[in-house]
């Protein structure tokens, strides 16, 4: 059963259940008020009549021979028509007095049941020509309401059936504009987005739908890439290390340990591609284990520093470093930010021509309360600067804004999304600025005291 059809039979069932519900009451509480205001009129004649059946039901100790019993009417004969019969617990009658057809009294008459002893003995069924009135009001005008109320308690559930039909057409129209969307994602078209009409609970899941849909996008494009970016990175050093060992086995000679030499530095590059993108996996998917601990980031970054000042003295490229902060300890893994700190020199050293700049500031921020929250460390230089395109990939796998770079003369490719991803483990965020020719800009943001 569609949602539609469940919520149109929710809200029939219920308008239904509630117009019966009324006509019945309605009609029951006519009735019991018809009931209460003619006992009211004849509540002393009836106490007093079954006060004395009662009693000479007592002397007599059963029904057995109770028509000959004389009851006194002093209190009841006085209304015109006044009758009165005596039914025993088996619908018997034992006892009839008046005019009227006992079929009249008791279709017409006011009923009580009788008492002795705290069992019940009977019933006893009073008439008289208004009491006969007011019975026939009692039935008619019940009745009669009853009829009324369940012609428009009819119509009313009519209206409220073509209500409660567009109501759940209605309730449900996005989710049935959004089950196309979902079932070309199941086929496998991926990046399908949905119409988002409205800004309720539907558009929300409309969005999040969007938003998942686009993310598996991404996901898969990311994954084929991966597949393509690796088996190109494999192919190469594997396609050098086959073609050496074919030409050595042609020579059929004996191998010289130089001739060796290009296959280990092969095997190298697989090995250090195989530690990265395990690196990076791991980094990923939040398994990457940090030994943290408070250090002096002046301290690490020096050190790094002076790491790479023979390749920037190399190129007569000025490194410099600007203290902004008090030197407050903070909780990091010492050896990843090494191989942050590292990389982003390296790359900023080997894209800046001679003569350069390379600096490196360190700023502590502080909170609106005036507490240092983080640690920002910018590493900016004077090199060839990026395009707005190689800018918004420079973080992606294997990407190399130096195309032309051959792979003896850089890395895998890998390096700046090691860097980033170690980044986001510490709790931080590594985010990069550039334009071409005014060199770049990376800035490392580090939370003080931050566990992940």
């Amino acid at each position: 059963m569609t949602v539609s059809r469940k919520i149109f039979v929710a809200i029939a069932s219920f308008v239904v259940s509630l117009a019966v519900i009324f006509v019945l009451l309605t009609q029951l509480i006519i009735q019991q008020s018809f009931e209460t205001m003619a006992e009211k009129n004849r509540r002393e004649a009836l106490d007093a009549i079954s006060e004395q059946v009662v009693q000479a039901y007592g002397q007599n100790g059963s029904w057995e021979g109770f028509q000959g019993i004389v009851l006194d009417g002093a209190k009841w004969r006085n209304y015109s028509d006044a009758s009165l019969i005596v039914l025993s617990n088996d619908r018997e009658q034992v006892y009839a007095e008046g005019p009227t057809v006992s079929r009249m009294v008791k279709n017409l008459g006011l009923k009580r049941n009788l008492y002795w002893e705290g069992r019940k003995i009977g019933r006893l069924v009073y008439y008289d020509a208004e009491i006969a009135d007011m019975s026939k009001l009692r039935i008619g005008i019940p009745t009669s309401v009853a009829l009324l109320l369940s012609f428009f308690a009819v119509l009313f559930v009519l209206i409220s059936l073509l209500a409660a039909y567009w109501i759940a057409k209605r309730i449900t129209a996005p989710l049935r504009r959004l089950i196309p969307a979902i079932d070309r994602l199941g086929r496998g078209e991926l990046g399908v987005q949905a119409p988002v009409l409205s800004k309720d609970e539907y558009g929300k899941v409309a969005l999040a739908f969007n938003a998942m849909s686009d993310q598996l996008r991404k996901t898969e494009e990311t994954r084929r890439h991966l597949v393509a970016d690796v088996a190109h990175e494999l192919r190469t050093p594997l396609t050098i290390v086959r073609g050496k060992l074919d030409g050595l086995q042609q020579a059929g000679a004996s191998i010289p340990p130089e001739s060796l030499l290009p296959l280990q530095d092969e095997l190298i590059r697989l090995s250090r591609l195989v530690d990265d993108l395990q690196l990076l996996s791991l980094a990923e998917s939040g398994k990457l284990q940090l030994e943290k601990k408070p250090i002096s980031m002046t301290h690490l970054v020096r050190r790094v520093m002076d790491h790479v000042e023979p390749d920037a003295a190399e190129k007569n490229i000025a490194l410099s470093l600007e203290i902004e902060a008090d030197g407050k300890p903070i909780a990091v893994d010492p050896n990843r930010l090494t191989q942050v700190l590292l990389n982003l020199l390296v790359n900023a050293i080997r894209y800046t021509p001679p003569l350069g700049s390379v600096k490196v500031t360190i700023r502590e921020l502080p909170s609106p309360a005036g507490e240092n929250t983080k640690l920002r460390i910018t590493i900016s230089d004077s090199g060839v600067g990026m395009t707005p395109e190689q800018l918004a990939r420079i973080f992606d796998r294997f990407y190399r804004t130096d195309e032309a770079r051959s792979r003896e003369g850089g890395g895998t490719g890998l390096g700046l999304a090691i860097t980033k991803e170690l980044v986001l483990a510490h709790g931080g965020t590594l985010e990069a600025e550039s334009e071409p020719g005014q060199g770049s800009v990376f800035v490392v943001e580090l939370p003080y005291g931050h566990e992940r």
